[in-house]
């Protein structure tokens, strides 16, 4: 006999839990009181090397992070199995806020900024005077990446036993940028006092010694190194990602792999101005917002109108060729390509015009800082939209 709907109770219906379980959802998430503090040494497909105290562990990062990335330098809080045992493996569930972050973009068209390290306070750019040739484009735009992180730039001259370092050193001397200059078999003094209790990052292409000079400076580093090619001029790449390590005297050293380009595409020129204190303070009193700091009659790379960065203007190595605008006959039928539209290609490109653009010259032009310095500053900004060469 079929039972009636009032003869149901609560207990009679079955309910099927879902794919997921049957746990209700919430947003509330663990305190992890229980986690201990780690430093990243290294990253390497997925895992993290955490320095624990003084015992190294292997962790891998927690779901609950999301998409939030770790890097080398970062200080995080661990759970799980942080013995440092083999085959152990602990879980990062908190990254610290950081203090500082070196960003790069691969190139000036690229949106994604990507942090190589993390709290680190000085940025230690070698560059070889020789073999390979310094180049002083990808200089500026180390600089530039330094001064927008908040980072201290400290200059590395190798092999000066191949080439004098003074021309270089008088090209950044109203900068003010600390130096030092090594050589093959020579002291290591001078890096040893600048680098003595900081944390700092070795940035540069490959060839010029960052791996050489680390190994002089830890001496249990191992870090692969190589030689020039005699035909490119240009080193192999050894080192394949960054890695942290400390100083005997105090202190950590962090080694990165080389690099053909610095893409700046996330900086802004008043990051980079607040470095020059006697310029900045000219740049609030006398310059129009959004101003590039760049001189009159200047190429500026995007509408003057327009708060977002310009439109660079096309390689002539890729577009040569491409189209072409016919003046005469030709044996092609078909017709020439018509010229682009003035419509739609006014304000990717023009001169900047009128003295009262930019109030630095004038701010100079009353001794309150030196022409030198306004120099290197439009130096360093041009770099920053230009090729590293």
């Amino acid at each position: 006999m079929a039972r009636k709907v009032g003869d149901y109770d609560e207990d009679d219906v079955r309910v099927r839990p879902g794919r997921r379980g049957s746990r209700p959802r919430t947003r509330r998430r663990p305190a992890h009181d229980d986690a201990v503090a780690g430093f990243v040494t290294a990253v390497d497909r997925g895992r993290y090397r955490c320095l624990v105290g003084d015992r190294p562990v292997t962790a891998m990062r927690a779901r609950e992070l999301g998409r939030k990335g770790v890097v080398v330098g970062d200080r995080v809080a661990l759970v799980g199995d942080s013995s440092g045992r083999p085959d152990t493996l602990a879980r990062i569930v908190r990254v610290e806020p950081r203090t500082s972050s070196l960003r790069r973009t691969a190139d000036d068209t690229d949106p994604f900024e990507r942090i190589i390290v993390a709290n680190a306070d000085q940025l230690v750019i070698v560059t070889a005077l020789a073999d390979p040739e310094p180049r002083p484009r990808m200089i500026d735009r180390q600089l530039v990446a330094a001064y927008d992180a908040g980072m201290d730039p400290l200059l590395c001259l190798t092999k000066a036993d191949l080439a004098g370092p003074d021309d270089l050193v008088a090209a950044y001397a109203p900068l003010g940028v600390r130096y030092v200059v090594t050589r093959h078999g020579g002291d290591l003094d001078g890096p040893r006092e600048h680098l003595a209790g900081r944390t700092s990052v070795l940035v540069g292409h490959s060839g010029v010694g960052k791996s050489t000079l680390v190994n002089a400076l830890v001496p249990d580093a191992e870090r692969a190194v190589s030689h020039v090619n005699a035909v490119t001029g240009r080193g192999r790449h050894t080192s394949s990602s960054a890695l942290a390590l400390a100083l005997p005297g105090g202190g950590w050293i962090i080694d990165t792999p080389g690099v053909r380009s610095f893409g700046l595409a996330h900086v802004k020129p008043e990051n980079v101005i607040n470095a020059f204190e006697d310029l900045a303070e000219g740049a609030a009193e006398r310059c129009p917002p959004m101003c590039d700091h760049l001189p009159p009659g200047s190429l500026r790379s995007g509408p003057a109108d327009s708060d977002s960065p310009g439109e660079r203007p096309p390689d002539p190595r890729q577009t040569a060729g491409r189209s072409s605008l016919r003046s005469g006959p030709s044996d092609s039928d078909s017709p020439g390509e018509q010229p682009p539209d003035p419509r739609q290609t006014a304000g990717r490109s023009s001169l900047r015009s009128g003295p009262s653009d930019c109030g630095l010259d004038g701010w100079v032009a009353e001794g309150h800082a030196s022409q030198a310095r306004l120099d290197s500053l439009r130096r360093l900004l041009t770099a920053r939209e230009g090729e590293p060469e």
